[in-house]
């Protein structure tokens, strides 16, 4: 099996994670580590495994697309709006790990499939590839969503100079894929930046309004959506199975990452890497050349 070329556009903590999780995958081989300084540790981690650099950003993926099958773009929302359709004339797939919402919204445990047929998928926001798909178990088990709201607390460490730029677009882009995939008439998403010592796991709690819950087809669609995305994200763990309390459901998980460049306390970090990564291998079990 041919494996699919990779260029991971975008050298921060995100980046080289990105680039220790390709390295381990059997699909996908990184062919080109990209960003705009080389003195960054991230390119010091890729030139420690023998991988191509290069400070050349965006340019370089211009100059060398007939060796690169599929972007992760780990830059910036601002930037992948300038990348998106340079990839597209290029014929390069784009996995968007930023809160751009140019592409089309993938959560794999939900909409893998559907996701295949385009060029250029969004990864959302890490709150949303952990609150998503509990929120699609809400939609999918009950008649009527009101309103759902995300709390989502991380790390204060966790959260790099990017998501703290990105954080007026990453709740717009939370919440939009919240009503996407729930059908809530209204959603909000929220962030705690926790600058607690030691450092916490990622943390997510859903709260839901709907007409005369279901809680037993609820709970059975939560266990089903929660064992799909161990598969990729080995952390995820339901902490608090779904209860009705005060007119509304609650749901809470926590994500532990697993320590593969980032501590394990990024969680939220290793959540969007990891559905990322699933949906690479898949682009390559389906794909072939390009």
């Amino acid at each position: 099996m041919k494996k699919f070329k990779v260029a991971i556009l975008g050298t921060g903590n995100i980046g080289t994670d990105l680039l220790v999780k390709t390295q381990r995958s059997p699909y996908l081989e990184c062919v080109a580590f990209v960003g705009r300084s080389s003195n960054s540790p991230g390119m010091a981690k890729a030139m420690s495994m023998g991988i191509t650099c290069s400070d050349k950003s965006i340019n370089y993926i211009i100059t060398n697309s007939e060796n690169i099958d599929l972007v992760f773009d780990a830059t910036s929302a601002r930037d992948h709006l300038i990348h998106a359709p340079i990839f597209k004339e290029l014929g390069i797939i784009a996995i968007d790990l930023t809160p751009a919402k140019v592409g089309v919204m993938s959560v794999p445990a939900v909409n893998m499939s559907d996701c295949l047929s385009a060029n250029n998928i969004n990864m959302i926001t890490c709150g949303g590839q952990a609150s998503i798909p509990l929120a699609y178990a809400i939609g999918q088990s009950q008649k009527t969503v009101d309103y759902i709201e995300v709390v989502s607390s991380i790390s204060s460490k966790s959260a790099g100079p990017a998501t703290r730029r990105n954080l007026d677009e990453y709740i717009q882009t939370t919440e939009k894929g919240i009503k996407q995939f729930s059908g809530a008439k209204q959603a909000k998403a929220i962030i705690n930046l926790n600058p607690a010592v030691p450092c916490i796991n990622m943390q997510t709690t859903v709260f839901a309004k709907v007409e005369n819950p279901d809680m037993a087809s609820l709970e059975a669609a939560v266990d089903d959506i929660v064992d799909k995305i161990k598969r990729y994200v080995p952390g995820y763990e339901l902490v608090v199975s779904p209860f009705y309390e005060n007119n509304r459901i609650v749901i809470m998980v926590r994500v532990k990452g697993l320590g593969d460049y980032l501590p394990e306390y990024a969680g939220n970090l290793d959540i969007i890497n990891c559905a990322a990564i699933t949906m690479a291998e898949e682009y390559s079990k389906q794909g072939g050349e390009k």
